[in-house]
């Protein structure tokens, strides 16, 4: 599994290590632990900003949602034990007004639902949309391993959720059983139009790449035996991490509660919307890929580059996106309800057959196609917490941040992290905002923070690393992303604003117009 990085000085160091594949394998594979604890306000927190949209976009107002009052009451306090109480759904993503199908399982007596959106509501972070009467329980059959590794759960829906009149946003529908356990299942609400707003992506193909329920997951087997790794998944089951949520609290929420309180025009679709419908982001201004997003279709990848080339910014606010190339095939349940990732060329029945449909990663042959060519970075490797370096305080994210040359911020780096290989294809000019120190399989590496701007004059961001948003004063729980719920005060100020920055940027057009890219190496300043 060939990879090149850039070192700190510039020059180029190519690197084939065994470590890199051990450092995905153990990526993301641990469970949060327990702990959870509500953020305070900091002092510098934002305000509300008010950003024009075209007449007519149809879509939640930020501000307007987040007036409402929160619910304190959304987190978990007993989880349960094992198979007391857990459930999905037939859509990882519906408009309002969709029936969407609610599967359970449970060995208590009954059991309610109650629907919580996801923002900042004066810093609760959650409000209660929607709340059923008592439902029966039922302990549904076993799962099923189906043939490569595949696990389903053969359940009867439970009920159908009455969507009508729920905002679009990121929702967790939390699972309480008479017993007292309780659970979430993700769905996201989708923006009926997302014309003249910030798009923000829920990485659902990777939080099923990382659902080990039913003993399976595209990483391991029985035993966390990694030769038995499934190489097909599906969203016919329950997610285990995160107390059913998948990632959305590791992933997604610091980052949502953040553009929420900002008041930005907002949008939410899942990723799999972007390889079921190729307009999903017609008239978007910008599309935030959030944290860690790594699996993507073909269809998906073509989706982005095009907005991208309609003058849509990208932001990647996180490392390691757009690194597993999969496909997605359907099951009883609907369309894009199974992701299969062979990873291993020849093992995919598609090899030599239809090589653009192979699901290898996307660095890799047949069909090579580095994410570089959109992101701006590769891939470089899993590592231990380091400090982010400033090393370009003029760049314009760092305005108003009181960035300085060599300003290091503790622990941003990791867990994984990207940087700028100018042997792979790499959009020139390129600036480098930030880039730190770091090691890869004993070689020298650096992480880095870049931004370039496209023909179109969208701007294109990627802060290279998964550690980001474990500087935002949003961070709900602590996960196995971030090491603590607060920040110290001085990263907190920078990664706010610098992110505020970003966002309120994005959210008023092509960012190329207003800021262009002045290369790292040459000098050369983008038209």
């Amino acid at each position: 599994m060939p990879a090149r990085w850039r070192q700190p000085s510039g020059g180029l160091v190519a690197l084939t290590g065994a470590g890199l594949l051990a450092g995905l394998l153990a990526a993301g594979c641990t469970r949060p632990p327990p702990a959870r604890q509500q953020p305070g306000a900091h002092p510098g927190a934002a305000v509300a900003t008010h950003i024009d949209v075209p007449a007519g976009s149809a879509g939640v107002d930020a501000r307007a949602e987040n007036a409402r009052a929160g619910y304190p009451g959304w987190r978990i306090t007993w989880p349960g034990q094992p198979q007391e109480i857990e459930g999905y759904t037939d859509h990882a993503s519906a408009l309002p007004g969709t029936m969407v199908r609610l599967f359970v399982s449970t060995t208590a007596a009954s059991f309610r639902v109650r629907a919580l959106r996801f923002g900042w509501y004066g810093g609760t972070l959650a409000r209660l949309v929607w709340t059923s009467a008592p439902i029966p329980g039922t302990r549904q059959p076993a799962a099923v391993v189906a043939a490569h590794g595949m696990v389903v759960a053969p359940w009867r829906p439970a009920l159908t959720l009455p969507t009508a009149g729920w905002p679009p946003g990121s929702y967790l529908l939390r699972l309480d059983a008479s017993s007292g356990a309780q659970q979430y299942v993700p769905l996201v609400i989708r923006s009926p139009s997302v014309a003249g707003r910030v798009v923000l992506i829920q990485p659902t193909t990777t939080y099923q790449a990382y659902n080990l329920w039913g003993g399976y997951d595209l990483y391991q087997g029985p035993h966390h035996n990694s030769a038995l790794r499934a190489r097909v998944v599906s969203f016919d089951r329950p997610y285990q991490r995160e107390d059913g949520a998948a990632d959305f609290f590791a992933e997604e929420q610091p980052l949502l509660s953040y553009a929420e309180r900002l008041g930005l025009p907002l949008a939410y679709i899942s990723s799999i919307d972007l390889d079921l419908d190729p307009h999903v982001l017609d008239g978007a201004r910008a599309v935030v890929s959030e944290a860690h997003d790594e699996y993507w279709s073909r269809a998906m990848r073509a989706v982005l580059t095009g907005a991208r080339d309609r003058g849509v910014n990208l932001a990647f606010i996180g490392a390691n996106e757009i690194y597993r190339r999969i496909r997605l095939g359907s099951s009883p349940l609907g369309p894009d309800r199974i992701e299969v990732n062979y990873r291993i060329p020849r093992e995919d029945p598609l090899y030599g057959i239809d090589n653009a449909l192979v699901t290898a990663n996307w660095p890799d042959p047949p069909a090579a196609d580095p994410e570089s060519s959109l992101t701006g970075q590769v891939y470089a490797c899993a590592s231990p917490r380091a400090p982010l370096v400033v090393t370009d305080p003029r760049g314009w994210i760092w305005a108003g941040t009181g960035a300085r040359p060599g300003m290091s911020l503790p622990d941003l780096i990791g867990k994984e992290f990207d940087t700028v290989d100018l042997s792979e294809p790499t959009p020139r000019p390129i600036q480098i905002l930030a880039s730190s120190p770091q090691t890869c399989g004993g070689r020298p590496v650096s992480a880095d923070v870049t931004y370039y701007v496209a023909a179109s004059g969208a701007g294109v961001l990627n802060v290279g690393t998964e550690g980001w948003s474990c500087g935002l004063p949003t961070v709900a729980m602590v996960t196995n992303r971030c090491p603590t719920t607060s920040p110290p005060v001085t990263e907190v100020r920078v990664i706010e604003r610098a992110t505020r920055n970003i966002l309120e940027t994005f959210a008023r057009g092509p960012a190329g117009r207003i800021y262009p890219a002045r290369d790292f190496l040459t000098g050369q300043v983008s038209h």
